[in-house]
């Protein structure tokens, strides 16, 4: 699938449509930004089935600001609206393959009741700590 430049409303629709979504948070002036680019180019070639979306944070600052980014590159993979995965610097080749992999076979009927189980009992006050 190719590469997607987004801002907040088209990342938005992209991470509600349910797939996986790869995020890449970067910026012109970040080496390894640079240098991570033709390795996301190259999985977004590779996973047709996959939406690789690109947030420049310069020119989507407040996007940036949202997802809580403090160093770049940052990338995040989403899939059925639910975080997976996030990681700030430049993953080689073979970990990005790694991380959607481990995607794609994950239970997400699983994920999600495991969610709706932590959000229950943060209401009935079981949780001591803040999610």
């Amino acid at each position: 699938m190719p590469l997607t430049d987004v801002n907040t409303e088209t990342l938005k629709e992209a991470i509600e449509t349910g797939g996986i979504v790869v995020v890449d948070f970067w910026a012109e002036w970040c080496g390894p930004c640079k240098a991570f680019a033709p390795v996301f180019a190259a999985a977004a070639e590779k996973h047709e089935d996959v939406t690789f979306a690109k947030v420049d944070t310069e020119a989507q600052q407040e996007l940036a600001q949202g997802f809580q980014i403090q160093s770049i590159p940052t990338i995040m993979l989403f899939r059925e609206q639910v975080l997976l995965f996030r990681h700030s610097g430049a993953l080689p080749p073979a970990g990005l393959e790694d991380v959607i992999e481990q995607a794609k076979k994950m239970d997400m009927e699983e994920v999600h009741r495991e969610i709706k189980e932590h959000a229950e009992a943060h209401e009935r006050g079981e949780c001591d700590h803040d999610h």
